[in-house]
């Protein structure tokens, strides 16, 4: 096996992935693989890290920010193999990737070195591997944002799902999937490959990241108190058996125009100013071990 570099967030997860780095030592002497770790001091500066790397294969410890970091410099480079041992606290594309969160077990996983092609996503050039979307859980992630820095994991986000829910108000968009166009008022939109974002919230449960298309939930004019309801069963992806206000569709592209600008969550990273968003697939596809 060619020489892994592992790219660790130290403060990932609380500082749980730095807890990973004698793990991670011990099954590499144990294998007679070499290997480098380089710890992160910033953000973003694991695209650069990967970017100037001569590794092939390089793994991401951390949480998806982390992840999200090293792919996109695999992605620029457009060579190498992504790893991912999860070490954040919501850690929703190794979730999708069926990664385990036991480290042991995910770094098992990089020794046996087997991989996939997974889709990449764009949305008006912001590429992302997991779920992109906008509305009601865009402007959670970013209460939610603010909630982290007093409480960890899924209460983050019940956090700012409530305080959410005191200000928000739907979206009237047009949409062009598959040829056809749409007027809806929209709770929210999520179009991406995976099936989890949010910390564990199964939103997209018949996605494939694979398979060459895009998979799109929409949740259309429900009430902020029926959100109380609905909410809750995206965890478990059962919000599909809400009909009157959940749609699925799988598409290569879907355009979409606003009256207003929005903010909208790429892969976690909130973006805003953005008043009409075309969502489809990169042609590129990026090598994953799972």
């Amino acid at each position: 096996m060619d020489s892994l570099l592992f790219v660790l967030n130290p403060i990932a997860g609380g500082g749980r992935a730095k807890d990973l780095e004698p793990l991670i030592e011990e099954s590499m002497n144990k294998h007679k693989i070499n290997y480098d770790i380089i710890f992160t001091t910033k953000p973003k500066e694991a695209v650069k890290i990967v970017e100037d790397s001569i590794h092939n294969t390089i793994i991401a410890v951390g949480g998806d920010g982390t992840v999200n970091e090293v792919a996109k410099g695999l992605i620029n480079r457009k060579y190498g193999t992504l790893g991912i041992i999860p070490g954040g606290t919501g850690n929703d594309l190794s979730r999708s990737l069926g990664i385990s969160s036991d480290p042991i077990e995910a770094i098992k996983l990089i020794v046996e070195g087997n991989t996939k092609f997974i889709d990449i996503g764009n949305a008006n050039g912001y590429q992302f591997l997991n779920i992109a979307s906008f509305g009601f859980d865009a402007e959670v992630v970013k209460s939610a944002s603010k909630f982290k820095k007093i409480v960890k994991g899924q209460m983050a986000y019940v956090l700012g799902v409530l305080f959410t829910l005191i200000k928000f108000r739907k979206k009237e968009v047009i949409l062009e999937i598959n040829g056809n166009e749409y007027k809806e008022k929209l709770v929210l939109l999520a179009v991406g490959n995976g099936k989890y974002y949010g910390g564990g919230m199964k939103i997209l449960p018949k996605s494939k990241l694979d398979d060459g298309y895009l998979h799109l939930c929409l949740v259309k004019d429900a009430s902020n108190l029926l959100l109380l309801v609905l909410f809750p069963t995206i965890f478990k992806g059962t919000h599909l058996k809400y009909k009157k206000y959940v749609e699925i569709f799988k598409t290569k592209e879907v355009k979409i125009k606003l009256r207003e600008p929005i903010i909208f969550n790429i892969d976690g990273e909130i973006i805003s100013g953005e008043k009409e968003i075309v969502f489809n697939l990169d042609g590129y596809k990026l090598p994953v071990i799972c």
